[in-house]
């Protein structure tokens, strides 16, 4: 069981950044693609970058493309999602995900989620 659990969302306004954190339990952390979703009321959950076990496989939705950065520390169990630029239609609960195998922008590949951070992004 891998128990995660995220941080660091709060009120910007347009244009500007957060660093939103996910750490996760467990001493195979290293190995599991880690992903980043948000969901916004009325709206389904939406993939918004994912990153794979060595960090060398990013990959990025494309409404965040150029301004969102995720990054891992496999040291600290943790990943992370810097948000630059950041507009009105960003705003939403985000949430970290870890797969404990490859996974794509596709919800149903991680098995574990946390409780989600809000984000709201003021005009």
């Amino acid at each position: 069981q891998v128990q995660v659990v995220e941080s660091g969302g709060g009120l910007v306004q347009t244009g500007g950044s957060l660093r939103l954190s996910c750490s996760a339990s467990g001493r195979t952390f290293s190995t599991y693609t880690m992903g980043w979703f948000r969901q916004a009321p009325g709206r389904e959950r939406e993939f918004v970058a994912l990153i794979g076990r060595t960090a060398t496989s990013v990959y990025y939705a494309d409404s965040v493309k150029g301004r969102f950065t995720i990054s891992r520390d496999n040291a600290k169990n943790t990943v992370y999602l810097q948000m630059n630029s950041l507009k009105p239609e960003d705003t939403a609960t985000y949430y970290c995900a870890a797969a404990p195998r490859g996974a794509s922008a596709n919800r149903n590949d991680y098995d574990y989620w946390g409780q989600g951070t809000q984000v709201t992004v003021s005009s």
